[in-house]
């Protein structure tokens, strides 16, 4: 029943306005002299509204905002929407021409492609042209292919600092901060211990002395007073804390280790010395001790058959 009374209502609109273009309407008379001086003569579109009649036949609650990819048009089926971009029904919508496109819903007209990219009808959104073609038309319906390059058997290496960003690239791009020799093909990254902060470079820059380098893309950062930055440093180095400290390029004692040193070495001594003299005392105590076996003094010659300086034997008593 709905879809009848719809079509009964369009069928009575269209009928209405046939019957006030032939009644109301004025043929329009052209001036011949004005359109000869014009040079773009751009029709303006009749507006209409919910009062326009015809519309009584029309149920203006029902009116839906038209879909992405397509326009609002200028019929009854629209006019009669209380807003510019409603129509009756989604269908009553006019689809985006080739070339055309529209991102958004409820939008009175289309958008046209920008170079190098194209649509299809009804599209939400343009499409970028394919490898290989190209076109340098707004609104374009298709890409047109490359042609192939005549009498070049192989594509010239780009110069250094440059590099191609794609195949078949028509155009050279400075490398980022980077570097690039003539007889390489990519931008490369410096190793350690350089940067390069410019596009475009051939090579990239050895880290002065005093400057360390912690990535290859920003300026030398200056080197710490306390700290040593050899060339081509990538971080400050720094003598061992609490030990040692900075002296002009070497390292020296701090006071903290030299105090430590000379109480850690009269420590030393002081054992040492003790060792000594408990071995010493040891040594007395064995000599007391060995007292009784000492030898008297006799005159030469022999005792027992024994001779004078034979060692005595100790027998007990």
């Amino acid at each position: 029943m709905d879809r009848l009374r719809l079509l009964s209502a369009v069928t009575a609109a269209c009928f209405i306005g046939l019957v006030q273009s032939q009644t109301t309407l004025t043929p329009v008379v052209m001036n011949t002299t004005a359109l000869q001086n014009a040079t773009v003569v751009t029709p303006t579109p009749v507006i209409f509204s919910s009062t326009t009649p015809g519309c009584f036949s029309f149920n203006a609650s029902t009116c839906e905002a038209c879909a992405p990819g397509s326009q609002y048009d200028n019929t009854l089926l629209c006019t009669c929407c209380p807003d510019p971009g409603l129509c009756i029904f989604p269908g009553a919508c006019l689809p985006c021409k080739t070339g055309f496109y529209q991102p958004l819903a409820g939008q009175q007209e289309c958008l046209a492609c920008s170079r190098g990219s194209y649509t299809f009808t009804g599209s939400p959104l343009c499409h970028p042209c394919p490898a290989g073609s190209f076109n340098n038309d707004t609104a374009a319906e298709s890409c047109t292919s490359c042609s192939p390059s005549s009498g070049c058997t192989q594509c010239p290496m780009c110069p250094g600092g440059t590099e191609a960003l794609q195949t078949a690239a028509k155009d050279c791009t400075p490398c980022r901060p980077m570097h690039k020799a003539p007889h390489q093909t990519m931008c490369q990254i410096c190793s350690s211990g350089f940067y390069q902060i410019l596009w475009g470079q051939e090579s990239c820059d050895l880290c002065p002395e005093n400057h360390y380098c912690p990535s290859p893309d920003v300026n030398p950062i200056q080197c710490p007073s306390d700290a040593f930055c050899p060339k081509g440093s990538t971080a400050p180095g720094y003598c061992m804390e609490t030990f040692f400290r900075k002296a002009g390029d070497t390292c020296e004692l701090a006071p903290v280790t030299i105090a430590l040193l000379v109480i850690g070495g009269g420590a030393l001594l002081l054992i040492i010395l003790l060792v000594l003299r408990r071995r010493r005392d040891s040594d007395g105590e064995l000599a007391v001790a060995r007292a009784p076996l000492l030898r008297k003094e006799r005159p030469q010659g022999r005792y027992y058959g024994l001779p004078c300086d034979t060692e005595p034997v100790y027998a007990g008593w």
